[in-house]
């Protein structure tokens, strides 16, 4: 069905003088823009807006609502991503009006219910990453990130100890580098080794006095279980720093192993991955962070604590680091983390990572023969394969394969991504996927690599935008309407 009616710009369907809807006459004296502000704040050029009338905005916006991929609709085996299934029930709970409608100003007296059920979520969030203390200001994983190296230089400074070194495996996120250069650090790249897992004889070569802090995603971006990890933190706490776990890949390991017991002494989640938040179309989401006992006065003030009176916030921290976040940090993504702990307990949450494991393990088992696989046959809860081979020798390249899964109704893997594998196509089912959407995909992807190469270097072939040059639009982006 053609709907470019109803999906063209809303400039290209505007038509002068119509409206959506009509205001009542003012009944009060009337003042135009230029009598009621200063001069500098008006513009030369009259500002051109759509003109529309109702039907036509909302056949807009639903038809382009209906070209969107979401979990709701397509199998996203975005890898790095968990973007498992959103249970609905812990979106009406969120939207009850005792939750969705408390004033983060209000008096701490008349919003008990709120600051006890976020109190729980600080002391779940701690058992489950066997620390001690959590803040659940940063608003995702990125500033999680951040927040926890800006504790760690606090603690530094407090130690009057001047540490200027992060230590970064070459397969973490990218924010991980990141992260610690907004924080002040310096940035040390630790190789991987063949088997993918960090290189000893590298990190041990980088140790010294300046070392701040190791960060590490375990199980790695590989979705491989660094089993050196207790060797690795021992040799970082030897030599005075802190270890920093990347969260981001806990839904291979809840209930199964917590980060505090290999060693980790701060680290953030991602409750918007891990815990459902769900994802927000790049925000909201919700990384909070969990730190060992000496860290606790650093974090962000303030903290939600119970007292003999009840539950208050704490502000009386004078070695805090501030605020990172307004009020509370995104309450609604911690709340539906919140049900999704409480509705499984810990039985369930382990079970989560069992299913998870088990769905990507047998996923790669339906692709290791068709596709290169450069770690091995065994995986925790996401995948990295390969199309170098097939780059080699058909020119076709993980952007075809992720492009062409459009057409099918598949969302792409992650490309390109880590760095340490070319072409790589990072795959992460979740736990919510059944084996027969497993098949399926695992059928499409082999049908795939079988088809035209020059007709995959054009796909995707069924929907309005194929391939945008996304470089171009990021270096001269178009942020107004010309005609």
């Amino acid at each position: 069905m053609d709907k470019s009616q109803s999906t063209g710009l809303l400039f290209e369907i505007s038509h002068k003088g119509r409206r959506c809807h009509l205001l009542p006459d003012c009944d009060v004296p009337t003042k135009t823009s230029a009598e009621l502000l200063d001069k500098k704040y008006l513009s030369n050029d009259p500002t051109h807006l759509p003109e529309m009338a109702e039907i036509d905005i909302v056949r807009h916006f639903v038809n382009l609502s209906t070209k969107n991929m979401a979990i709701d609709c397509n199998f996203y085996p975005l890898g790095s991503c968990t973007m498992k299934y959103n249970p609905k029930r812990h979106e009406r709970l969120g939207s009850l009006s005792g939750l969705a409608h408390v004033h983060p100003l209000q008096d701490d007296q008349t919003c008990q219910g709120m600051l006890e059920i976020l109190w729980e979520m600080q002391n779940y969030l701690a058992e489950i990453a066997g620390l001690d203390g959590v803040s659940l200001q940063p608003a995702a994983g990125a500033q999680g990130e951040l927040t926890a190296l800006l504790v760690a230089a606090a603690y530094f400074r407090d130690k009057k100890e001047k540490r200027t070194k992060v230590l970064i495996p070459d397969s973490a996120h990218g924010t991980n580098p990141a992260s610690a250069a907004i924080a002040g650090f310096d940035t040390i790249t630790i190789k991987s080794n063949a088997r993918g897992r960090v290189d000893m004889d590298d990190l041990i070569s980088k140790i010294d006095s300046q070392t701040a802090v190791f960060m590490i995603t375990n199980p790695n971006t590989l979705g491989l279980f660094d089993e050196q990890i207790v060797q690795i933190t021992d040799l970082i706490h030897k030599a005075g720093g802190l270890v920093y776990l990347d969260g981001a890949n806990m839904n291979a390991i809840l209930g199964i192993t917590r980060p505090g017991d290999f060693g980790a002494d701060m680290m953030h989640y991602n409750v918007h991955k891990t815990f459902t938040g769900p994802h927000g179309a790049g925000g909201p989401g919700s990384g909070p962070i969990a730190v060992r006992k000496q860290l606790i006065p650093f974090l962000p003030a303030p903290l939600i604590i119970k007292t003999n009176e009840g539950f208050k916030l704490d502000y009386d921290r004078p070695k805090t680091i501030g605020r990172v976040r307004s009020f509370f940090g995104n309450v609604g993504i911690l709340l539906r983390g919140y049900f999704y702990i409480r509705t499984l307990g810990p039985d369930g949450l382990k079970q989560v990572s069992q299913n998870a494991v088990l769905n990507a393990n047998y996923l790669l088992s339906l692709l290791k023969d068709s596709f290169d696989v450069p770690h091995g046959d065994r995986c925790m809860h996401e995948f990295v394969a390969s199309a170098r081979t097939l780059r080699r020798d058909k020119k076709i390249s993980a952007m075809d394969i992720g492009k062409r899964l459009l057409d099918y109704g598949y969302h792409a893997p992650t490309v390109y991504f880590p760095l340490v594998v070319s072409e790589a196509m990072m795959m992460e089912p979740t736990e919510t996927e059944s084996k027969e959407t497993l098949d399926h995909f695992a059928q499409t992807l082999i049908k795939i690599r079988d088809e035209d190469a020059e007709f995959l270097h054009g796909a995707p072939h069924t929907l309005d935008i194929s391939r945008p040059d996304e470089v171009k639009a990021a270096k001269e982006p178009m942020l107004r309407w010309k005609k």
